[in-house]
């Protein structure tokens, strides 16, 4: 069985500092055909859909839809500062390769 994607306590609380949830939004992660390896992460604010899995957290919501929940089985979805930027990264165990800009992966 597949578990759902996880949400690093970062995460959420980097949504609760940009205040999504009191935009009514959350972050959508989601997963499209394209990019240089295949397949390629979307990562936006959004509002709920009907077929979402919703993860929540300190007040905050994570979005990830029906299509594209078995590509993030088990992935873990953090918040990274580094000194190049800050951003949300997803350390997914099912891409067998990924690409140098960090959005893109091979199954």
């Amino acid at each position: 069985m597949q578990l759902p994607p996880k949400v690093t306590e970062r995460a959420f609380e980097r949504l609760a500092e940009i205040g999504a949830a009191d935009q009514g939004q959350a972050l959508r992660v989601a997963v499209e055909g394209g990019g240089c390896s295949g397949f390629q992460y979307e990562i936006k604010l959004d509002t709920p859909k009907e077929d979402d899995l919703v993860l929540e957290g300190s007040g905050e919501k994570v979005l990830v839809d029906s299509v594209s929940l078995p590509f993030l089985a088990d992935a873990v979805i953090d918040f990274s500062e580094e000194l190049i930027g800050a951003r949300f990264v997803i350390n997914n165990p099912n891409a067998t390769s990924s690409c140098g800009c960090g959005t893109s992966f091979s199954m």
